[in-house]
Order: C-alpha cells, then sequence, then structure tokens
C-alpha cells in the first residue's frame, strides 16, 4: 500500500471513529451546548425561502423539575454563528413561559439556562407546546406536549443515549486488540448490531414522519456508509473507498431547505468535510472545495456560506498550509466574481480578483518568474541568471521583528549551503536606500540584495502577504516551498533531490 493510499485510509478512519461507529450523526454531536454568544442580531431571512412566513406566534412553557428561578437566554444559529434569539425567565416554580408575536427562525434553538445545562428545540412552523423535565437530567426526563418536531426529536435523543455509552465502550474494548483476534471480533460484532439497531430506529422514525423538519435534519446529519469498494483481484481499494466516502457525504443534505443552516449539521459537517476528510494539501482542498461549492450554485444561500467559509479558512493570514495562496486564489478566481458573489459590490469583488491575482504567479509546483532589480551597487541583477540548482527568493523589510530573527539564520544557511548549490536572492521591501543598506551591512548578507522602491519590478512575481516570507526554486526554476522558516529549508531541498 502506497503512503499516500495509507494515509488517506487512515485519515478516514480517524475521522469516522474507526468504523463510523461514534460518528454517524454529525446532527447533534456538537450541538449539546451552546457557546458563547458572537452576535446580538439575528441573520437576516432569506427571500428565496423564508421558513418562517408562515409560522406561528410562539407560545411555549417549559417545566423544569429542580429548577432556580432566574434568567434563560434563546440561543439561536445561523451556520457557524450562534446569536442571543431572545430571554426569558424561570419564574418561582421552575417554568419558562416564552410568547412574543414574531415567529423565531425555523431550526434549533437552545434555551440556555442561568444554572448550567440546555434545553434544545425544533422550531418550524408549529410554536405552540408545551415540554416537562428534569433539571438533574433534562433529555431522559423530557415529555413533550403539541409538537411532533420535539417529540420525535427526544424520542431519537434519549435512543441513542441509550445505546451510545454501550458502542463507546466496545469501542473501548476494541482498542489495542488484534483485528482478527476473539476479543475484537465478538467486541465489533456486538458494536455492529448496536449500530445497526441505531439506523433501524431512526429509519423507522424518518418513515413515519417523512414529511417532519426532524427528518430533514436528523438525515442530513448521517454519514454515509464506509463501503467494501474492492479491484477485480479481490485487494481492498483503499483510495476509492475514501473517495466514495467523501463524495456521498452530502447526499442526505438538501440545498433546498435552508433551515438546515439554522442548525449545527451543516456547519459540523462543512468543518469534517474540509478539515477532516480532506488530505490538507492544496490540490486535495480544491478538488474537495469545488465538488462541494459546484453542488450547491444553484442555492444561493448555501453557496455564499460555503464559499465563504472555504475561503476564509484558506487566507494565508490565518493558516499555516504550505500553499494556502493555491486554495485562496482558486477560490476566488472561480466564485468571487461578479455575476455570482451577489453578496459583494464591484469594488469588493475587484478588490479580492486583484489579491488573488497576486498570488496566483508563484504558487507551488508552477515555475517561478524570474525579478530583475538593482543591488546595492546600482547593478541589475536577475534570478535566471543565477546558476546555483536551489534557488532561495528572501523577502524582507529591515524593521520587521521576524526578519530579525530569521536573517541571521539564513546567513548562517547560506554560508553552510554556498558551496552545496544554493544561492539566495534577497528583495527588501517597504523600506528605503538608506535603511536598507544599513540592514545590509548589519546582518553580514553577501548574498544577492535588492531593492525596488516602485515595487515594479516585482509587483505579481512573488506574492508576500507579510515578511519574511521565503521561496525556493529548483534547479528548473520550479517553487518547491513557501512560507517557509530557515530551518525547514534543508528539509525541502532533500526531499526534490531524493523525487
Amino acid at each position: 500500500m502506497s503512503k499516500y493510499t495509507f494515509f488517506l485510509l487512515c485519515l478516514l478512519l480517524a475521522a469516522c471513529g474507526g468504523s463510523d461507529a461514534e460518528a454517524t450523526d454529525t446532527a447533534t454531536t456538537q450541538a449539546a451546548q451552546p457557546v458563547a454568544v458572537q452576535t446580538a442580531n439575528q441573520p437576516k431571512a432569506s427571500s428565496s425561502s423564508d421558513q418562517t412566513s408562515t409560522a406561528e406566534s410562539p407560545d411555549i412553557k417549559i417545566s423544569i423539575k429542580g429548577a432556580q428561578a432566574g434568567n434563560v437566554r434563546l440561543i439561536g444559529i445561523y451556520a457557524d454563528r450562534q446569536y442571543l434569539a431572545d430571554s426569558a425567565k424561570v419564574d418561582a416554580s421552575g417554568t419558562i413561559h416564552i410568547k412574543r408575536a414574531e415567529p423565531f427562525k425555523s431550526g434549533l434553538l437552545y434555551v440556555a439556562l442561568d444554572q448550567g445545562g440546555a434545553i434544545q428545540l425544533l422550531m418550524d412552523k408549529d410554536q405552540t407546546f408545551t415540554m416537562s423535565t428534569d433539571i438533574n437530567d433534562l433529555v431522559n426526563a423530557m415529555q413533550v406536549q403539541g409538537n411532533i418536531d420535539n417529540e420525535v426529536f427526544y424520542r431519537s435523543l434519549k435512543m441513542e443515549g441509550e445505546q451510545q455509552g454501550a458502542i463507546s465502550a466496545l469501542s473501548q474494548q476494541m482498542k489495542g486488540q488484534a483485528e482478527d483476534s476473539p476479543q475484537f471480533l465478538a467486541a465489533k460484532e456486538q458494536r455492529d448490531a448496536l449500530i445497526a439497531t441505531r439506523k433501524a430506529n431512526l429509519e423507522a422514525l424518518f418513515k413515519e414522519y417523512p414529511n417532519s423538519f426532524f427528518t430533514a435534519f436528523k438525515r442530513a446529519g448521517q454519514n454515509p456508509e464506509v463501503r467494501d469498494i474492492r479491484f477485480p483481484d479481490g485487494t481492498l481499494d483503499e483510495v476509492g473507498r475514501v473517495h466514495a466516502y467523501r463524495t456521498e457525504f452530502w447526499d442526505n443534505v438538501d440545498f433546498s431547505d435552508e433551515r438546515l443552516l439554522h442548525t449545527p449539521v451543516i456547519a459540523n459537517k462543512l468543518k469534517r468535510y474540509i478539515k477532516e476528510l480532506t488530505p490538507q494539501h492544496p490540490d486535495s482542498i480544491i478538488s474537495a472545495a469545488s465538488f462541494l461549492v459546484n453542488k450547491s450554485l444553484a442555492h444561493p444561500t448555501y453557496f455564499q456560506y460555503f464559499a465563504n467559509w472555504i475561503t476564509m479558512q484558506y487566507d494565508p493570514k490565518e493558516t499555516t498550509l504550505m500553499d494556502p495562496q493555491a486554495v485562496y486564489a482558486y477560490m476566488i478566481q472561480n466564485y468571487f466574481t461578479e455575476e455570482r458573489a451577489f453578496w459583494s459590490t464591484p469594488a469588493e469583488v475587484q478588490a479580492l480578483q486583484t489579491r488573488a491575482y497576486e498570488m496566483a504567479s508563484s504558487l507551488v509546483g508552477q515555475k517561478g518568474p524570474d525579478v530583475i532589480s538593482t543591488d546595492q551597487f546600482g547593478k541589475k541583477k536577475s534570478i535566471y541568471e543565477m546558476t546555483a540548482p536551489y534557488i532561495i527568493v528572501y523577502m524582507y523589510n529591515p524593521q520587521c521583528e521576524h526578519c530579525q530573527e530569521q536573517t541571521p539564520k539564513l546567513v548562517s544557511f547560506y554560508n553552510q549551503w554556498k558551496n552545496k548549490g544554493v544561492d539566495v536572492y534577497a528583495i527588501a521591501i517597504d523600506t528605503n536606500d538608506e535603511e536598507w543598506k544599513a540592514y545590509i551591512k548589519k546582518t553580514g548578507m553577501t548574498f544577492t540584495n535588492v531593492h525596488d522602491p516602485t515595487n515594479k519590478s516585482i509587483y505579481a512575481k512573488y506574492y508576500v502577504d507579510q515578511t519574511p516570507e521565503l521561496y525556493v526554486l529548483n534547479k528548473d526554476r520550479k517553487i518547491i516551498g513557501k512560507n517557509l522558516k530557515v530551518n525547514q529549508i534543508e528539509t525541502i531541498i532533500n526531499r526534490d533531490k531524493n523525487n
């Protein structure tokens, strides 16, 4: 098995809890408690699919045995954000009465208690119902009257809670056991039976309530089976297995149903899909991102969320990925256009496109562009005129704190490697001639050093978001590394030599 194939398989299994036993549902696995509220404003409703337009005015009574009198916060969800939807009080009898004229957004609503814990409510058109529970066991003691979605929701939570402890215990038993050992096989058989029962119970609820919001919500959170895909000779096709899982991951999500964006399910799935199921390599990320975003193009609200979230994850300022610019530039150039980015002004689109253009010439795997600029002696210097097999393009600013740390290390590295086929082309930016030349002298840089006060000679050549920026070119002048520290250069060069 190749190292890449093994990596993909491990990635899938790690994300699935071994066999999807403990990751079959992304609807509620991260939704048990609200986190800090990020905004006090509710998101604007989409005119294309406002599920609350025909909802009734809320009149909800929740009786909690043992609850202390105090305040409660009603926390709504939009994508990966939470907001304060309203507030209410717990009276002396432990009762919360939520009554107002404006319907709540269709989605999941948390009732966060001052004394700890939260009650989850599925909100849709029917917003008049009663609930009763116990402060010491909010889920298992819950009784719902007058609302099918929440009745069924809590039935499912209770069933899953009963099974989850046993499933987790069996999974723990399997750890450390040989996969062909009697102990492993016996525990796996019991666990698989419990998982099958849980799945069958959910399917029965889906069949009984096919048009309920509960079914849409819970079905969207279900993950695909890890399929047994084999080659003609009977050996397991690990790459095919991972590909099938990833491409089937969104099959249960109805992108025309915007209610799901007001629950944790979409944000949970998106994070898992991009960050866990997709190898963190630009080509893989671009492939996974385009697959998903293209599926959502006909559904503007989902498209807007997916495109923005993925792009922001790989903004070079927000990630340690070696070449995030490849992902960022792809997303901007393909999805943040005047035709598609309906949420942005033409000026904002132009600014984003300009930034992507500046990044696009210096992506890993591309041939590094030539730079011809002037050194401290007034001579023109060109990257392509340098003859060493490996060229380090180093972009720095004399006042940059991290440059002051990395420049001496680069000088030391150069002195050790200049006779081993390495040269340096340093580019000073955002400085002046006096400061630049003084810095060269101070740091003992003897390699090629250039400065163009106009930046014309380096514009859209080697992208730099913050200094220092360090690129490595090989003998073909292909970019083999970027966003590096000096102590990483040797690894990049040796990897290229061994390819």
